[in-house]
Formats: C-alpha cells, sequence, structure tokens
C-alpha cells in the first residue's frame, strides 16, 4: 500500500452496550478497504487521543479502516460514568464491533490502550471475525486501575461512592464499579483468546508497570509478539513514539489481513451507498462495495472541494464505460491498441445551440445536459479502425442510460 492513500473521517453513532448513544469516528482509506479495524481508548481518556488518530492514519494507508469511540460516560457519549463499569466497556466493544459487522464489515484488528487494551482483551473471544489483537501499556488484570483512586477506597466502600480527580478532572466512583473491576480475570480471557497478540508496552511506564505486559504475553498462546516502546510514558506524549506504535500495528495486523484477503468473500451486493460526513456544507461518503470515495462541491459554491461533484461522477461513468467498452472492443478484434484515454466535458446549454444533439429539443427551448467525450488512442491502427472504434464508443451501456434516459424510483426508509 502506498503512502498517499487518501483517509475518509466520517462522524457516527451507534448504541452502547448500556443502551447509550455512543460517538465515533470512522477512518476509511479512499479506495478499497482491505479490512476493518476497532480502537478502544484509555480509562477516563476519550476518542479523540493522539495515538489513536495516528494508528488510524498508518492504517489507513494499508487500507485498513479504523472506527475510534468513547466509551459510555466519556466523551461526546451519552451515559454516566458512574453507571459504567469494567464490564460495560466490554460491553461497549462488543456493540461496535457489531455496529461495523451490521454496515460495513466486523472489524478483523482489534487495538486497545491502557483500561482499553485490557476490555479488547476481554472482548476478543467473542468476535469471532477478528484476526489481531494488540494492546498498548495494557494492565493485566482489570483492577489495575484501582491504584488511581486508592486514596479514596475506604470513603467507596462505606458510602457506595466517591468523587476523585482523574487526569485534573472529577469522576464519580461507585462500589459496584470496584467490585466489578475485581471479579474480572483479564489473563484468564487472554489465554482462551486464539487470537494473534502483539503486546506494546514501555519498560519505563511507571503508570502501568512492564510487568502486566510480561503477565499478558505469558498468558497468551501463539503467536504473540512483544514490542518495547523504549522511553515512552503511558499515554505516549511524544510525537516519535506514537509514529513507531502505530507503523509496528499496522505493519504486523498487515500480514493477518493478508491471510483473511485470501479466504474473504466477494460482497453479496455492490448497491451505493451515500451518507453526509457532517464536515463541511456538502460533503458525502459514497461507499460502493468495499470502495470509498468522497463527494463535494467546489469551494466557490459552498464546498469544501475534497470530491468529485454529483456531475463529475456523471462524467466519471460515461468516461469509464467508453474506456472499458473500447479496451473489450479492441481485445477481441485483437487490435494492437496500447492505451485508451477519454476525457470528459460537461455543461448545461440550450438545445437549439447544441448542433450535435439529434432531436433532444430540452422542452421548451429550454437547457439540457450536454457531455463531451474525447478519446485518445494509442497503438498502430489505421484511420478507419480509429473511426469504427469512434462509432462503438456510443455502445456504451452509461452512453445508452444518458441518451435515452432511465427511471429514477424514490422512496422513504422506513
Amino acid at each position: 500500500m502506498g503512502d498517499t492513500m487518501a483517509e475518509i473521517v466520517q462522524r457516527i453513532s451507534f448504541e452502547g452496550g448500556l443502551g447509550e448513544t455512543l460517538a465515533a469516528r470512522l477512518h476509511v482509506p479512499s479506495g478499497t478497504v482491505r479490512a476493518y479495524a476497532l480502537f478502544a481508548h484509555c480509562f477516563t481518556c476519550t476518542k479523540d487521543i493522539l495515538a489513536a488518530k495516528k494508528i488510524a492514519d498508518e492504517l489507513a494507508k494499508r487500507g485498513i479502516a479504523l472506527m475510534r469511540f468513547d466509551f459510555s460516560g466519556l466523551g461526546q457519549s451519552g451515559g454516566d460514568f458512574a453507571e459504567t463499569s469494567f464490564t460495560s466497556n466490554v460491553g461497549d466493544i462488543l456493540a461496535a464491533a457489531d455496529y461495523l459487522r451490521q454496515n460495513y464489515e466486523a472489524p478483523a484488528v482489534l487495538i486497545g490502550h491502557s483500561l482499553g487494551g485490557a476490555a479488547t482483551l476481554a472482548a476478543a473471544g467473542d468476535i469471532p471475525e477478528a484476526r489481531a489483537v494488540a494492546t498498548i501499556g495494557a494492565p493485566s488484570e482489570a483492577d489495575h486501575v484501582i491504584h488511581n483512586f486508592a486514596a479514596h477506597l475506604d470513603e467507596i466502600e462505606h458510602s457506595g461512592e466517591a468523587e476523585v480527580s482523574l487526569a485534573g478532572r472529577p469522576f464519580t466512583i461507585r462500589k459496584d464499579f470496584v467490585e466489578d473491576l475485581r471479579a474480572q480475570s483479564v489473563t484468564e480471557r487472554v489465554a482462551t483468546m486464539k487470537k494473534p497478540l502483539m503486546v506494546l508496552h514501555s519498560p519505563i511506564d511507571d503508570t502501568v508497570s512492564i510487568d502486566n505486559a510480561r503477565d499478558i504475553f505469558t498468558a497468551a498462546k501463539h503467536p504473540k509478539s512483544f514490542v518495547s516502546l523504549d522511553n515512552a510514558d503511558h499515554l505516549l506524549s511524544r510525537a516519535e513514539d506514537i509514529a513507531y506504535a502505530a507503523e509496528m500495528i499496522a505493519a504486523w495486523a498487515s500480514r493477518y489481513i493478508a491471510q483473511a484477503e485470501d479466504e474473504r468473500q466477494e460482497p453479496e451486493t455492490t448497491d451505493v451507498h451515500i451518507s453526509e460526513t457532517q464536515e463541511g456544507k456538502f460533503q458525502n461518503y459514497v461507499r460502493a462495495g468495499r470502495h470509498l470515495l468522497l463527494a463535494d462541491e467546489p469551494k466557490n459554491v459552498g464546498g469544501l472541494d475534497s470530491g468529485p461533484s454529483p456531475y463529475d461522477f456523471v462524467s466519471i461513468a460515461l468516461g469509464a464505460c467508453t474506456s472499458m467498452t473500447l479496451r473489450m472492443y479492441a481485445d477481441f478484434k485483437k487490435l494492437p491498441v496500447k492505451k485508451i484515454a477519454v476525457d470528459v466535458d460537461h455543461a448545461k446549454v440550450h438545445a437549439s445551440d447544441c448542433a450535435e444533439c439529434g432531436d433532444m429539443e430540452g422542452g421548451k427551448g429550454g437547457k439540457i445536459d450536454r457531455f463531451e467525450r474525447i478519446i485518445s488512442i494509442t497503438g498502430d491502427i489505421d484511420e478507419a479502425t480509429r473511426e469504427k472504434m469512434l462509432s462503438i464508443a456510443d455502445r456504451c451501456p452509461v452512453h445508452k442510460t444518458l441518451e435515452h434516459s432511465a427511471a429514477v424510483v424514490t422512496r422513504l426508509k422506513s
């Protein structure tokens, strides 16, 4: 995969494990999506941490889409943090995976940071489509995070809850939350996960010690890999540490994605789906089978100019269909045609001014759409053959659709 593959970021939402609406961002490469990945953030963090965005960028370069989301009660997601637990975090991950499964494709790669890594390990066995799991600075047991509010444990025990300060923000921690953490056994889940695992951890992590990485690695079955994030802190605050972790995960995951691609079945449908990205005024996300694109309008009409306009897509369809039709003809006739190129210009013109438009009147002297194709054919063929190919261009199915019109049926989705 080249490093120049464009990336689309789409705002989405879905129902989490507690029934709350969770906010998410889906990063998709512009082109064919090889697979989907899911990222779970650290304790009291959000989907917008820099590490999540950088990992999404690196995966997109390799054709892998990634969804990052806010757990219930955090970031832009609904719900009350005080009502959440480690179990609900696992439920949110499973709900996120199900959203991808129902709307795109189940995640083949699972990535979790810190407590999000422990939750990812706990959830992985219940996501059968997952082919690879990676953790960054993850604790080997969920109750490790209790040390963040250990000074309040007595108050939580006797009063049922306490307000604590975590990362400079107030959070309510309840007794049920603590008891749920203590009831989990992450290493037991790791031992039965039966999925390739990459453990990334810094030897100087003073939030989650390197011993946790050892315990996770020991519990896991092969294949498993360990990557030392030398000199990195727990949150990967330095850009170079994030870049290194992202590159390692992306390169490692690609191995298992390639294996999955060999077993992948073609999609049952290639229907086109278009939805607003909520970025700019006109930008839309376009999915045709496994292919992802952007549609937009030029800046001079209020768009971001981030993708072809709707009429550009019509011109693209006509030009591509023309080129393919001519290639089929050239190959069938065994013509020495090396390359075919088509330029398409579109304009609204008055029907009375269009000499090439045949009997199209465009209503009462109104305007009609005029598409002009300029075809270039490279190869050792004579003029008569070129003229024949010019007439063959009119047999292009999209040409016929545009020329003879089509029925468009519209209905509201229930």
